[in-house]
């Protein structure tokens, strides 16, 4: 693959006709053919690459091409992808159900075990939801 000028020049950019298909069959399900605006690749041409798999810092396309994720799901993955010590919490878990918009026992657990300074906490779903200071 030639990378001119710091761009991977079309004619030498890996295969990508799984992540083609599954974007054909996409717009046919919802606009744009992402679940995001920002995703949709109008503005910079292409196919968007369709995630199969990751693992810590990588992503694999459908067509098996390996990416560095940077993004990191924009903060929620800082551990990386699948870490085996969230996984494994995740699976003690999820046999009692994960969500329950109720007060629950496990959402007594304090963040303060990771960071001292927490002595009170609101779990919220979004930056939307978390109270503002005053």
């Amino acid at each position: 693959m030639a990378v001119h000028g710091g761009l991977i020049q079309p004619s030498d950019a890996p295969p990508t006709s799984r992540s083609e298909a599954l974007f054909a069959r996409a717009k046919t399900l919802m606009p744009g053919g992402v679940s995001s605006p920002v995703r949709a690749f109008r503005s910079v041409g292409g196919t968007p690459r369709f995630i199969s798999r990751a693992q810590g810092p990588y992503l694999w396309d459908a067509d098996g091409h390996r990416y560095v994720d940077f993004v990191l799901s924009w903060g929620p993955m800082i551990l990386g992808h699948a870490h085996p010590e969230v996984v494994e919490a995740v699976r003690k878990q999820v046999v009692d159900g994960m969500s329950f918009a109720r007060p629950a026992r496990s959402r007594l657990t304090s963040p303060s075990g990771s960071c001292g300074w927490c002595r009170r906490w609101r779990w919220c779903g979004s930056s939307r939801a978390a109270p503002r200071p005053r």
